[in-house]
């Protein structure tokens, strides 16, 4: 059974930091595209982050580009968001996801987690 669990989410001010982790378990980790997608409140779910299955290769959403960091360790099958410089418009809850193609389409993945909510007070 797989299982994806995030932590990290919390209720954070204008212009902090936060880092989101998700730990994968009942797949072979290394094999998986992983992704962060967030969804905020009467929004459809929209792409953040991905990293390749060896982390060689990530690419983001514009809105997060130059401010937010995904990385993976493959030895603890954990993946992870750092958000730096939080906007009030970052707010959403973060699901983690993985998949097998290099695509960056909510259907192209084929295991999530929860969520985490990510609040962002101005």
């Amino acid at each position: 059974q797989v299982q994806l669990v995030e932590s990290g989410g919390g209720l954070v001010q204008a212009g902090d930091s936060l880092r989101l982790s998700c730990t994968a378990s009942g797949l072979t980790f290394s094999i998986y595209m992983m992704a962060w997608f967030r969804q905020a409140p009467g929004k459809e779910r929209a792409f953040v982050a991905a990293i390749s299955p060896r982390g060689g290769s990530t690419t983001y959403a514009d809105s997060v580009k130059g401010r937010f960091t995904i990385s993976r360790d493959n030895s603890k099958n954990t993946v992870s968001l750092e958000m730096n410089g939080l906007k009030p418009e970052d707010t959403a809850n973060y699901y983690c996801a993985a998949g097998r193609v290099w695509r960056m389409g909510e259907n192209d993945y084929n295991y999530w987690g929860q969520g985490t909510q990510v609040t962002v007070s101005s």
